[in-house]
């Protein structure tokens, strides 16, 4: 109902955390710029449950020696992952081609003597990516759906035997690059905080371009920043339409963003001044 670009000291997180935290950044953005996503992403949830729930029914039944377990219910799990996959596997993509230009102006902005940020979706297709998709660029959801479907054929005994869905876009990741090396693992502490800003503000201006105001929430993290950092976070929020920022201690906030102040103490809430 209310679109927001919330940056936090969790974000770090999303350059050092599991892929899940990078998954999780793509489709809560794109979710904001198209809603109906938020039902492809639960429709995707609801069919990998079942579908490792019946995987895990046939291992079971595989390893007690009761005989071969009846699949052919899991094929009709298969094409259901397989399509509504595709459909979000294809979102993810054309999100990440109009994101990336954002992310890394933005990181070049706070950044200006690091390496040069790279973002690429690491699928779980791996090799067997379309072609056709590799070279045109475009995120074709049938070839997507096929080449799911295939693979999921594929791996079938080893998803019985492990009792869980190897392929699909819940085990993809997008890998953050710094100069070509992974940034998790290799990026300082401030470079990492570089990435996460770059992430967020990317997002924002993102959005922004896309004809809707976004409200922007800077939750305690002036405190996070040395002082190029907050200037280049100032320095956007200055152009936003609505911000709110909170912090612990008054003096982290630039003093260009001292607006309307709230104080809370002991759970009271109370305007300043």
């Amino acid at each position: 109902m209310l679109r927001t670009v919330l940056f936090a000291p969790e974000d770090l997180a999303l350059v050092r955390g599991d892929p899940g935290q990078r998954r999780r950044f793509l489709d809560d953005l794109q979710v904001l710029r198209a809603p109906r996503l938020a039902g492809v992403q639960a429709d995707y949830d609801k069919v990998l449950r079942q579908r490792v729930a019946l995987l895990k029914s046939a291992g079971a039944t595989r390893r007690s020696g009761a005989g071969a377990a009846d699949l052919r219910t899991l094929d009709v799990w298969d094409g259901h992952l397989a399509r509504h996959g595709a459909e979000l596997l294809a979102a993810r993509l054309d999100l990440l081609v109009e994101l990336t230009p954002y992310v890394c102006a933005a990181y070049r902005a706070v950044a200006p003597e690091s390496a040069t940020a790279e973002l690429e979706y690491r699928s779980s297709l791996g090799d067997a990516w379309p072609a056709a998709v590799q070279e045109t660029g475009k995120a074709d959801i049938d070839l997507l759906e096929a080449a799911l479907l295939a693979e999921l054929a594929r791996l079938r005994s080893a998803e019985v035997e492990r009792g869980v869905c190897l392929v699909g876009p819940h085990r993809d990741d997008l890998e953050l690059r710094l100069g070509g090396l992974p940034a998790k693992g290799y990026a300082s502490h401030g470079e990492s905080w570089s990435f996460a800003l770059a992430l967020r503000l990317g997002s924002y201006q993102l959005l922004r371009c896309g004809g809707a105001e976004p409200v922007l929430l800077l939750d305690d993290v002036f405190a996070e920043l040395d002082t190029r950092r907050r200037a280049r976070l100032a320095e956007v929020a200055l152009t936003a339409e609505q911000v709110l920022v909170t912090a612990a201690v008054l003096a982290d906030v630039p003093e260009e963003l001292h607006g309307i102040r709230f104080d809370v103490h002991g759970g009271q809430v109370r305007r300043a001044g």
